[in-house]
């Protein structure tokens, strides 16, 4: 006799191997003109299953039982932009405008720094 726990961790593995596909990572690519955008995802996976026989103590027989399920994220996380010759890839957390922001803050100090040098020089020369 199959056990239906087996069945049912076989069945659920079963789809999440149909939508932990290289399809689901790399999207279909889609054209505009003479530009193709690719989106390329990110897959997380997560699964669990249990089962289980015992006797049942009010009734003769034996009990089996089992239990399974499982969850899948898919996330775009780039895409890849070919325009004619050009490729380029568009992230969608973008790091760099956070890079950006930090390489330019010394450089906002010191404009910072003289701007408020210059703001004291003309008090000064106005106090004269």
């Amino acid at each position: 006799m199959p056990n239906p726990a087996e069945e049912l961790i076989q069945t659920t593995l079963d789809c999440l191997k149909g939508v932990a596909s290289t399809k689901s990572i790399i999207g279909e690519p889609v054209t505009v003109a003479d530009t193709t955008i690719i989106p390329i995802c990110k897959l997380c996976l997560g699964f669990g299953a249990g089962g289980g026989t015992g006797e049942a103590k009010e009734k003769a027989g034996t009990g089996i039982g089992g239990g399974g399920g499982g969850g899948v994220k898919v996330e775009p996380v780039a895409f890849l932009i070919i325009k004619g010759e050009q490729v380029s890839i568009l992230t969608t957390k973008e790091p760099r405008r956070f890079n950006a922001i930090f390489e330019a803050i010394p450089d906002l100090i010191e404009k910072l720094k003289t701007a408020k040098e210059k703001d004291k020089k003309g008090k000064e020369e106005k106090a004269e």
